[in-house]
Parts: C-alpha cells; structure tokens; sequence
C-alpha cells in the first residue's frame, strides 16, 4: 500500500526537473516508506513532458499525466489528488524553490494534524514578488479572519480524506487551509527552507497574483458567511 503520494504540477520547468528528481528521489529513499511522484504536467510547451516520461520510464514509483493544455495549478493539483493513492498527500513546486529536504518534518507534523501547511519565513524573491505576497496575505486574513502567514507556499501535507471529495475551482489552490477548516480539519503552519529561483520564470505577475486572487478571495469570504453550520438536538423513531 502506498503511504506517501507527492503531487507536482510542472509548466515549463524543464532546466528544473533532473535536478528536483534528484533531490527528491533521495529523500524519499530515506523515509523508508512506500511512496509514489505524480508529475502533472500543465500543457507545458517546452520539453518538460520528455524529460518527465524518461523518469517514468526508469522509475516505477513515478507516475506522469499529461494536460491537453494550460489549465492552472488548481487544475494540476485537482488531477493529482484524484490519482494519488497515498494516506498522505504532499505537495510542492517543481521550480526549486521548494526545498525536498522539509518534507520529513511536514510529516511529522501531519500525525497531529490534517493539514500542514509551509511558511517560506525567508523567501529569496524579487521585492515585487514580496511585497505583493504581504499584501495579499493581509487583505486574505483581514477578509476571512484568519491568521495564515503564507498562502502561496506549494509545499503542504494533507490527510488523503482532506481531499477526497474536495470541490476545486480555478484559483482555489490558494485557499486550501481555510477550506479545509470549513470542512472542519486542523490545519497548521511549519516555517520551511525558500530557494531563489535559478532556472525559468515565474508563473505570476501582479495581475494574476493579486487581482484575480482578489476575486476568488470575495467567492471564498462568501462560502465562509453562507457555510451550513448546524447541530442535531434529537431525533425521534
């Protein structure tokens, strides 16, 4: 039986990939755990596909799906949780800014809780990116009343029923602490290793990363005020 599935959304990252392999393949080893790697790659338009299907060719543990097209990382994850076969759901970047190494400590964590999710406290990022990930976070915790540091770290753990059944839209992979709250699951944070990015470019902009996730901040602020909260008293024969 699997225990570990690790779920990797991939857009052209091919200058990434032999290296996060590499990196991730050895910690893995060293948990000495049955596990498996779904690499879901987003319609990527560079050779990440190739490189992906010559690891999976190679190693048994490793699963490749393949997108029609550009979806967006919530679709990628969608995919993912629905092939993972794991008790244990981890997720991360395939960028290299997540680091393999925090996974281990993500795991000792999830014993005690449902949901463990990463806090870059030290993110090697241009400014811009920074200063736009702080005032998103502010506006999200002011919004939904919650005290999340970080809610665009990809590197999280998850209880397999955390997922199972979970309804996904676009943009809502950055909501997934507060809808596992909904839900009613104990989340927590663990400060994790951030990377400066040495290959590729980053997927977002202030465009996407602000506005848009406004939007679905509003559509996420509203299921939390209209959520059906309610306890049986009795019920009779």
């Amino acid at each position: 039986m699997v225990e570990i599935s690790v779920v990797i959304p991939v857009y052209n990252e091919e200058e990434n990939i032999p290296f996060l392999w590499e990196e991730l393949k050895g910690v893995l080893k060293s948990l000495k755990k049955d596990y498996e790697v779904i690499f879901v790659d987003d319609g990527s338009t560079d050779d990440s596909f190739d490189l992906l299907k010559r690891i999976g060719d190679k190693e048994e543990c490793v699963r490749v799906i393949k997108l029609r097209k550009n979806y967006g990382q919530s679709a990628a994850f969608d995919v993912g949780f629905k092939e993972a076969k794991g008790k244990i759901i981890v997720t991360m970047d395939a960028d290299l800014q997540n680091d393999p190494k925090d996974i281990p400590h993500l795991l000792e964590l999830i014993e005690d809780y449902d949901v463990v999710c990463g806090w870059r406290y030290n993110r090697k990022d241009p400014w811009l990116k920074k200063v736009s990930s702080k005032i998103a976070n502010f506006i999200r915790n002011r919004l939904t009343g919650e005290e999340i540091k970080d809610i665009g770290c990809s590197l999280k753990a998850f209880r397999k029923e955390c997922v199972t059944g979970l309804k996904l839209y676009d943009g809502m992979h950055r909501f997934f602490p507060t809808l596992a709250k909904l839900e009613g699951f104990k989340v927590t944070e663990v400060q994790v290793n951030h990377r400066p990015r040495l290959f590729g470019r980053t997927k977002y902009n202030i465009r996407n990363r602000i506005f848009r996730s406004f939007i679905d901040l509003l559509a996420v602020c509203w299921m939390k005020k209209r959520y059906l909260r309610y306890e049986i008293e009795d019920t009779l024969p």
